[in-house]
């Protein structure tokens, strides 16, 4: 019905926006923060959070996911799995602390104690929220859910300057990363307006637990083959190239990952109503995919193209190092831009084991590049990684798409325009700083060179026939929804959240 699209449109939107606020406050706060900190403070609480990072998708199990994708589910087994995750989250936060005197020893680092053991709350607060966040990307509440995401940015980065601009070093970064979590909670506790009730052996919750599991070891298989590259360089080469490292790899890759949680969020919970629709579940995806891949390829592949200006404009002189791995990483980002989102196909289908076998079969893949780069110092580590990830890009995508309403040429179809497109912007702008770049002090030829990097990719994107309708629709259709109030808009997506079956 129409006013499930409406509804989507608005949410897709508020959380786009907010993901697009994140990301400017997390740039900012790379910035302030570099200035303020040297890498070697950076590259400590890197060490440990590579380290209980392999920890993260064990915090809610795949509950949140098994939770969003039932067509149904009832009270009693909202409370049996808050429990669980709450439980969950206190475990893994008491296993961190014990384990904080083995990442020290393992780094050879006696600070890393203290940091890994105050990390280590971060779990439990977590915890504590999963559930109240399904419920609400259930009923499709995304605009409360970015209003939350937008403050509790807000909050810990005004914190971590002051504690960094105070002395504390990189107590500041520790701070902010146990903060999110823990105003996070509050916020979506406040919204959800629910409180749970005491635990019972609900029925179904045996099924969900199966696919949160599933889902659970393909995340932790993922994430470990994905963070071994920092693992690795701070054991080996030590807190100052981790640090150097690891700003690189946040900062080409936090564009990308805050574009695909943005829309992913709103994808999964629509097409998890719309999987027994096969043809507007195809069209649904396909559009999203499109969306995405667009919004993402220039950001990971800007980095690339102006890497040095990048960096002495924001990060500084001192981190010139950090130019390299911006080039060296982007294809990473950019195989993730394509492929990443064949995960909302698999989830909201329910083939959970499809994405765990994928996971297991190409995490070698990585580990190896990563492990063969290794001698090489972080440029090896980085080169290695990017390699592995190109020859596992399309492998991934066929794999993903066999056997359902989607096929390898619709995802091609998807992605012909904009890779066409951000290579003819890569050219002019590579041109252009090669005409005049020596002319120009760093911030003007950034701003030039972007500039003809961003006209040329939206004309290509844009003026070929019928591409402006499909680009653009998204913007044409949101004064349509603002006009439904919000308790329409909100009844209407509480009305979804209890039935499988619907139609946009």
């Amino acid at each position: 019905m129409q006013n499930f699209k409406e509804v989507a449109i608005r949410a897709g939107s508020a959380r786009t926006c907010a993901q697009a606020g994140c990301l400017l406050l997390r740039v900012g706060s790379v910035i302030l923060l570099a200035r303020l900190l040297d890498p070697t403070e950076f590259g400590l609480v890197g060490m440990a959070t590579a380290v209980i990072g392999v920890l993260n998708p064990f915090r809610d199990l795949g509950l949140k996911i098994a939770s969003i994708q039932q067509a149904t589910i009832t009270e009693e087994q909202s409370s049996t799995l808050f429990w669980l995750n709450v439980l969950i989250g206190g475990v893994l936060t008491v296993v961190v602390a014990a384990l904080s005197g083995a990442v020290s020893a393992f780094y050879q680092e006696p600070q890393l104690v203290w940091i890994t053991s105050a990390l280590a709350l971060g779990f439990l607060f977590s915890g504590a929220s999963v559930q109240h966040t399904a419920r609400l990307q259930r009923e499709m509440r995304f605009q409360i859910l970015a209003l939350i995401d937008v403050l509790a940015m807000v909050t810990t980065i005004l914190i971590a300057i002051g504690l960094a601009a105070t002395g504390c070093g990189y107590w500041a970064l520790v701070a902010m990363s146990v903060c999110v979590p823990l105003i996070t909670t509050i916020g979506v506790w406040l919204a959800a307006g629910w409180v749970p009730r005491r635990p019972r052996c609900a029925p179904g919750i045996q099924a969900m637990m199966l696919m949160g599991g599933a889902v659970t070891l393909s995340s932790a298989v993922g994430y470990f083959a994905t963070n071994i590259d920092k693992i690795l360089l701070g054991r080996f080469w030590g807190a100052e190239a981790l640090g150097l490292y690891g700003r690189a790899a946040q900062l080409i890759g936090t564009p990308t990952e805050n574009i695909n949680f943005a829309v992913g969020d709103v994808a999964f919970a629509a097409l998890s109503r719309l999987q027994d629709d096969p043809i507007r579940f195809k069209r649904y995806f396909l559009k999203c995919y499109s969306h995405v891949v667009a919004l993402t390829l220039p950001a990971s592949n800007a980095c690339a193209v102006f890497a040095d200006d990048l960096v002495y404009v924001l990060l500084g002189p001192k981190w010139a190092g950090a130019a390299d791995f911006f080039r060296l990483l982007a294809p990473t980002i950019v195989v993730f831009c394509l492929a990443g989102p064949m995960s909302w196909l698999l989830n909201s289908l329910g083939l959970v084991r499809r994405g765990l076998k994928i996971t297991l079969a190409f995490a070698p893949l990585k580990v190896i590049g990563i492990v063969l780069g290794l001698p090489y110092g972080p440029e090896g580590v980085a080169f290695g990684y990017s390699i592995a990830m190109i020859l596992g890009a399309l492998p991934v995508i066929a794999w993903s798409a066999h056997g359902t309403v989607v096929r390898v040429q619709d995802v091609g179809l998807a992605l012909i325009r904009p890779l066409i497109s951000i290579f003819a912007a890569a050219c002019v702008a590579l041109a252009t700083g090669y005409l005049f770049g020596s002319l120009l002090s760093p911030i003007t030829r950034l701003s030039l060179e972007g500039a003809f990097f961003g006209l040329t990719y939206l004309a290509g994107l844009l003026l070929p026939a019928g591409r402006t309708s499909l680009y653009l629709e998204l913007l044409r259709e949101i004064p349509l929804s603002g006009r439904l109030g919000i308790r329409k808009r909100l009844s209407g997506a509480t009305a979804w959240s209890q039935q499988r079956k619907v139609m946009p």
